[in-house]
C-alpha cells in the first residue's frame, strides 16, 4: 500500500494489539504538539448529514436543485470518491471521530458499549475503553472550542463534557443565537462544531419531486413503492440543501465565513436496501466538500478518500500535529493518492454478519464471511413498505435475476466487480475464468488479509457473551442469529457476574 509507510503500519499494528482492547488504559497525557501558527487560526465545522447519497447538482444529478450546496462544492473541493468506514451510523461515527478504524479500536459492532437504549438501561452493556484521543479532545488541548449539535452515537465510553465545551443532543441547526452552535464561543478562541443533520432521516420534507421522474436503479424493481422512496430522498436533498444555506448564511453574518473550513458529508448512503448496511456503492459513497480559507476552489478530486481521513485533515487545518497511532491522512498533505480504501460491516442493531470490501480505483473486492446467511437476514427494515414490497415481488418472480440475487437463501464468498465497466454492481467476476481477473482477485486477497493483520481488525473475533446478551436486553426475540443462543444460556447467570453502567464509570 502506498498510503501509508511499512515503518508506520508496523507501529500500529503493535499499537493496536497492546492498546485498543476493551480494557485499554487511558490514553497519555497529550505533549504540546501543535504546529507554529497564524494568531487567527481557523474555525472547523462538519455539517455531518445522516443517510444521504450524493444526488446532488455539483455531483451531475440534476434531479433536485441543490443550489447551496453546489456554491459551497465552487468554492472549494468535491471529492467524487469518498467512502465512509462503515455503511451504517455508529461504527462510521466512532471511527471518523478518532481517525481510526472502527475495527481497530472495538467499535465495529452498531450500537455497542451503550449503558442504555432510548432511556432503558442495560445492566449487561459490555464497556469499550478507548486507548487514543478524539479528535475534539486533542482540538481542546491545543485551545479550541469544541460543540456538537446532536447525536453521538460513538460505540466506546466516553465523557461529552471531556469531548466539548457545549453539547446538545437535539438534531439540526439551532440558529447560532442563545449560546447554540459557535454562539457561545469565547471571543479570540477558535471553534470545532459539528451540526448533525438528519438528512436522508428527515420524517417529512416538502414535496419537490415527482416519482415519475427518478431514475430507478437496475437493482431496484421499477414500482410505485421505490419510485416514491427515491422521490423521498431527493425531497430530503432539497431540504438539506436550503438548512446548509441557513449555516453559510449564519456564518456570514456573524463574520465568521473567511475564517471557517466547512466540511460537509453524510455518514453512509440512503436507507433502501442494498444501500445502508451493505458494502455497494451506494451504502459506502457520500458527498463530501471541504471549502473555506486555504482549500483550493472549483477542485475535483477522484483519489480515494476514507471517513477516517476527516479526522486528520480536521486536526492539520488547525495546525496540529497527527499523532502517531492515528490512521486516518491529511486530505491536503503530501500523501494525497492512495491506492485503496477498505471498509466494514459488522453486527447491525440485532443482525449479526461479517464484510470487508476493498476499493481500488478500478475494482471493488467484498469478502462476505458469513455465506450462509442471506443478505436479506432478519434486520429492523423488515416492517418497511419497500422491504415488504420487495419479498413479496421476489415470491411472485416478478424480479429480474440481478434484483432477485439480493432476496436469495445464500451470498457466495467473494464478489468482484469491475466500478469503471459495471458502476451498479451487478456482475460478480469472482468466478471468471479470465486470468486477469484471477490475477486481481488474488490481488485483493492479499490486500484484505494484510489490511486485517496491519490494522488489527478485530471483526475476526466473536462479541462476548456479555455484549450479545446486551443485544438481547434491547431486541429480544428479534435476535434470531444462532450466537444468540450462546447469550441466551449465558443470560441465566447471576446478575452479579455483569458490568454495571455504575461499575465502569
Amino acid at each position: 500500500m502506498n498510503a501509508r509507510s511499512t515503518l508506520r503500519r508496523v507501529v500500529l499494528s503493535i499499537a493496536a494489539s497492546l492498546s485498543f482492547g476493551a480494557n485499554a488504559a487511558a490514553p497519555p497525557p497529550l505533549e504540546a504538539d501543535r504546529l507554529p501558527t497564524d494568531p487567527d487560526r481557523p474555525n472547523v465545522l462538519w455539517i455531518y448529514v445522516e443517510d444521504t447519497s450524493p444526488w446532488m447538482g455539483c455531483y451531475g444529478d440534476t434531479n433536485v436543485e441543490t443550489p447551496n450546496i453546489d456554491a459551497l462544492a465552487a468554492r472549494g473541493v468535491r471529492f467524487d470518491r469518498a467512502y465512509m468506514p462503515a455503511p451504517v451510523c455508529s461504527p462510521t461515527r466512532s471511527a471518523v471521530i478518532t481517525s481510526m478504524y472502527q475495527t481497530s479500536i472495538g467499535a465495529h459492532e452498531h450500537y455497542s458499549s451503550i449503558p442504555d437504549f432510548r432511556g432503558k438501561p442495560i445492566p449487561t452493556w459490555d464497556p469499550n475503553y478507548l486507548g487514543v484521543r478524539t479528535i475534539p479532545e486533542i482540538l481542546r488541548l491545543a485551545g479550541y472550542y469544541t460543540f456538537n449539535e446532536g447525536k453521538f452515537h460513538y460505540n466506546f465510553v466516553f465523557d461529552p463534557d471531556a469531548l466539548y465545551d457545549h453539547h446538545d443532543h437535539d438534531m439540526g441547526f439551532k440558529g447560532a443565537i442563545d449560546g447554540s452552535d459557535w454562539s457561545g464561543v469565547p471571543d479570540a478562541r477558535p471553534f470545532f462544531g459539528q451540526i448533525q443533520l438528519l438528512g436522508g432521516k428527515r420524517a417529512q420534507s416538502p414535496r419537490v419531486t415527482d416519482p415519475e421522474d427518478v431514475p430507478i436503479p437496475p437493482y431496484y424493481p421499477d414500482h410505485p413503492v421505490y419510485r416514491e422512496r427515491i422521490a423521498f430522498h431527493y425531497d430530503t436533498i432539497a431540504a438539506l440543501d436550503a438548512i446548509v444555506g441557513d449555516i453559510v448564511d449564519a456564518l456570514r453574518r456573524d463574520g465568521l465565513e473567511d475564517n471557517t473550513v466547512i466540511v460537509f458529508f453524510s455518514d453512509h448512503g440512503m436507507e433502501l436496501p442494498r444501500h445502508k448496511q451493505f458494502l455497494y456503492e451506494g451504502g459506502l459513497r457520500v458527498p463530501l466538500i471541504i471549502a473555506g480559507p486555504t482549500i483550493p476552489q472549483g477542485v475535483v478530486r477522484d483519489d480515494l478518500v476514507n471517513g477516517i481521513d476527516l479526522g486528520a485533515t480536521t486536526l492539520r487545518l488547525a495546525g496540529v500535529n497527527l499523532p502517531p497511532h492515528m490512521q486516518g491522512r491529511d486530505l491536503f498533505g503530501e500523501e494525497i493518492s492512495p491506492d485503496l480504501t477498505v471498509c466494514a460491516r459488522d453486527r447491525c442493531d440485532y443482525t449479526i454478519d461479517r464484510i470487508r470490501a476493498v476499493v481500488t480505483r478500478k475494482y471493488k473486492y467484498i469478502r462476505n464471511f458469513m455465506t450462509d446467511r442471506p443478505y436479506l437476514q432478519p434486520q429492523y427494515r423488515d416492517g418497511t413498505n419497500f422491504m415488504r414490497t420487495l419479498k413479496q415481488l421476489a415470491a411472485d418472480d416478478q424480479l429480474t435475476p440481478a434484483q432477485r440475487r439480493f432476496v436469495s437463501d445464500r451470498r457466495p464468498a467473494e464478489e468482484l466487480y469491475d466500478l469503471e465497466a459495471d458502476p451498479h454492481e451487478l456482475n460478480n467476476l469472482a468466478a471468471s475464468p479470465d486470468p486477469t481477473i484471477q490475477r486481481e482477485l488474488a490481488a485483493m486477497r492479499d490486500r484484505l488479509a494484510n489490511w486485517i493483520i496491519e490494522t488489527n481488525d478485530l471483526g475476526r473475533f466473536p462479541e462476548s457473551d456479555q455484549a450479545l446478551q446486551a443485544v438481547l436486553e434491547v431486541w429480544g426475540d428479534k435476535a434470531v442469529n444462532p450466537e444468540y443462543e450462546r447469550a441466551r444460556q449465558f443470560r441465566s447467570q447471576p446478575t452479579d457476574a455483569f458490568v454495571s453502567p455504575k461499575d465502569a464509570e
